[in-house]
């Protein structure tokens, strides 16, 4: 990748983050915003004892909403616990709003809690962990509070007041306008999260506490120059450009997903011109009527530019919509009317294209998937759900015509270079911490073969598939499931019950040590291996790999049925997979799922004869 190109990803995962800590908390600057307009002495309905709820609320709550995200983001709960009290430092640390400083504390403190978490694992002695655990946190968060207090509070003030400085220095020249130079550019290229977030919102933060409202908050939420772009192609374009633009325009100007109108700035580059045109002129008018918003408009629909209005100002946002409308219509009336002789649908589709590709890319997902080698399918331990779901899929996407390999692996195992990862919805996060750059796809249960036709959507705009290997009859080891390890009319065991006596076979035929089974019963409090079908498959979890002397199988038939978390398992098969030698029996038994409903199951769960539950299974 070139460097204009990591640059460009750069500023992208920049943004992202930021967005990541700012955007779960939107609904808290809206309640801000919402009793600021209220009850100031200049609002709607002044109230002096309700007003006292608007200073706390910004100086307190919205900074430690956002370190705590931010810190649970990079360390998990708690992280999130120790980005909050490391931010109540910089909080009580400075004069000013730490919204800043909280977007700095929480993830530094969240990074410092999980790199110490992850010392401190297998070194505690038993019993002690949460000892251990409580007063790390507590010391560690103690030690960053008081360092905010005394270093990065002072700082991050002496930052912002540097850079509100600059600002205002932009605003009393008269040069605010010329921002839209950056801003609607970025917006097409997705870049709009960093600015957004990064600055406008702090500074429009600081500007309502000192004036009841902010300009900043009409910078890039206008629906303006969007909108111009839109009528312009209703107006003077042809086919499917023409005939899409009006609904564009509902979701765009009611809705408030800008994204929408941007493959048709791509569709002719020359309407970023349009854009910045609009958007100049939509901030003039504010400026010089003095138009403000009290909060963040999200998303930037007139209806919430109108909610956050400031008392007094509606006329005035709604004035800088239609000025902005209508400088962006007429610029672009000229670029699409040169384009219409030339244009036609293949055009709005690339284009629509390109911004899928860039919407991936600003969300940190895969940003196309071309000829993917293999569909990666994740369980916890890469073991019995994973392996039956990819047996599965492989077989629902050959009957497909796709002749590609599905393959199984642990969360922490995903190959970095993974294009397409299915993983349970309860396993997902850590899937995309694992492989951010991947595809992802969730499922409620591991045998929820509606993805198939997901992925076929997804293959079938992909020129070829790389063929996928049969699983080697070499996997097909007689050591691996013998006579002396089915259980045939058990009755009356609870779901803990079964999973040990699954685990207790493969312990006494010599496949795991005894710690396996303890392993089996903690995988199975995560996630539940009921794969659907009346089949339940436990196994351990990927930690208890070493546990593991040699690949075994257990079956334990239930011809009344065992409780697995409100479904009924017919058949309990324990898996312990040292290499790949139990892939030959996972893809036995989903052929057989495949072949049966949950009443031939039962069918199964009722045989007396352990020769021919072998020879089903073999």
């Amino acid at each position: 990748m070139n460097s204009k190109g990591s640059l460009k990803q750069s500023v992208q995962g920049f943004g992202r983050f930021l967005s990541g800590m700012v955007l779960p908390n939107i609904g808290a600057f809206i309640a801000w915003g919402l009793i600021t307009a209220l009850f100031i002495s200049t609002g709607w309905i002044p109230n002096e004892h309700l007003s006292k709820l608007v200073g706390p609320m910004l100086t307190y709550l919205i900074p430690l909403l956002i370190a705590y995200t931010g810190g649970k983001t990079v360390g998990g709960l708690r992280g999130g616990v120790i980005g909050a009290i490391a931010a109540m430092g910089v909080i009580i640390g400075a004069d000013i709003t730490m919204i800043m400083g909280a977007m700095i504390m929480g993830p530094v403190a969240g990074w410092i809690i999980k790199k110490v978490d992850s010392y401190l694992e297998d070194k505690i002695p038993a019993g002690f962990e949460m000892l251990v655990n409580n007063f790390s946190l507590g010391i560690i968060g103690a030690i960053l509070a008081v360092l905010g207090y005394l270093v990065i509070g002072p700082f991050v003030q002496l930052l912002t007041n540097i850079l509100g400085a600059g600002v205002q220095v932009v605003v009393n020249a008269g040069l605010l306008p010329f921002i839209s130079i950056f801003i609607e550019p970025a917006k097409v290229l997705f870049l709009n999260n960093a600015i957004n977030h990064g600055i406008l919102g702090p500074l429009g933060a600081e500007q309502v506490q000192a004036a009841g409202k902010s300009i900043f908050y009409l910078l890039e939420t206008n629906p303006g120059p969007g909108l111009g772009v839109l009528l312009a192609y209703w107006f003077f374009s042809k086919g499917s450009a023409k005939q899409s633009s009006p609904g564009a325009i509902i979701i765009h100007f009611l809705g408030g997903i800008h994204e929408i109108y941007f493959p048709y700035v791509l569709m002719n580059p020359w309407l970023i011109l349009a854009c910045i045109g609009g958007g100049f002129a939509g901030i003039l008018t504010n400026s010089i009527l003095g138009a403000g918003l009290v909060g963040p408009p999200s998303p930037g629909s007139i209806f919430a530019l109108t909610m956050m209005s400031a008392p007094g100002d509606i006329l005035k946002v709604w004035l800088g919509v239609i000025v902005a409308t209508a400088v962006s219509f007429l610029i672009a009336a000229v670029f699409v009317k040169r384009a219409a002789s030339k244009m036609n649908d293949e055009d709005l589709e690339n284009a629509k294209s390109k911004v899928s590709t860039m919407r991936a890319e600003s969300k940190g997902e895969q940003v196309s998937i071309i000829n993917p080698k293999s569909i990666i399918y994740a369980c916890d331990a890469g073991m019995g759900s994973s392996a039956m779901g990819a047996s599965m899929l492989k077989r629902r996407l050959k009957d497909k015509g796709f002749d590609i390999q599905v393959k199984n692996y642990a969360i922490n195992e995903i190959p970095k270079d993974a294009s397409i990862v299915v993983t349970h919805e309860q396993l997902t996060q850590r899937a995309k911490s694992a492989v951010p750059t991947a595809y992802h796809i969730s499922v409620t249960d591991f045998l929820d073969m509606s993805i198939a036709d997901e992925l076929e959507q997804i293959l079938r705009n992909n020129s070829s598939n790389i063929a996928s290997k049969e699983i080697s009859k070499e996997y097909f080891n007689d050591d691996l499931i013998k006579k002396e390890n089915i259980l045939l009319a058990q009755r009356g065991d609870s779901r803990d019950e079964a999973i040990r006596k699954a685990g207790n076979i493969l312990v006494k035929n010599g496949y795991v040590d005894s710690s396996y089974v303890d392993a089996m019963l903690k995988r199975e409090k995560d996630v539940s291996t009921y794969m659907g079908k009346g089949i339940a498959m436990p196994h351990g979890v990927e930690a208890s790999k070493k546990s593991i002397k040699k690949s075994g199988v257990s079956v334990i038939l239930y011809p009344n049925g065992v409780d697995f978390d409100g479904n009924k398992a017919y058949i309990v098969v324990g898996i312990a997979g040292k290499e790949n030698e139990h892939l030959g029996i996972i893809s036995k038994i989903a052929e057989i799922l495949d072949q049966q409903d949950e009443n031939g199951i039962k069918k199964i769960a009722n045989s007396n004869d352990a020769s021919y539950i072998l020879n089903l299974f073999k």
